[in-house]
């Protein structure tokens, strides 16, 4: 049998560790830069130029994604392509909502990087998904 010896090891009841993590997710929902975007996430739904651009770009990417996938995509299609994912990428609303989606990263990244060294335990390493992310 493979019994466990915990040294050195302070063991918290379940209640308190999901009391801290919602402590935790108050505190990063109470920052400016969640704020931002949470405001730019909305005003990317409810803004229709940006949500043609995004479904002209989608509907043209899924017309090609066999093609994709075979690396067999015709330069005229790529070139269309591109340029669909051009125009909706200089949306503002697009914009706006990818720089805060960095701000945010950034923060959730430090924040990572202070509790994995307080824990010991790196959460990137943690919370990545599959055997390569």
């Amino acid at each position: 049998m493979n019994d466990l010896v915990y040294d050195d090891i302070e063991i918290a009841p379940v209640e308190v560790v999901k009391r801290a993590a919602r402590d935790f997710a108050a505190a990063l929902a109470d920052t400016p830069q969640f704020k931002t975007f949470e405001e730019a996430a909305a005003r990317l739904r409810q803004d229709e130029s940006a949500q043609r651009a995004m479904e002209a770009c989608q509907e043209k990417q899924q017309a090609l994604q066999a093609l994709l996938m075979l690396n067999a995509v015709g330069g005229q299609e790529q070139a269309e392509l591109e340029r669909l994912r051009a125009a909706f990428l200089a949306e503002p609303a697009v914009a706006a909502y990818l720089q805060a989606e960095s701000d945010l990263r950034a923060v959730c990244q430090a924040t990572a990087g202070i509790l994995s060294q307080h824990v010991g335990l790196s959460l990137a390493a943690a919370c990545s998904s599959g055997c390569c992310g």
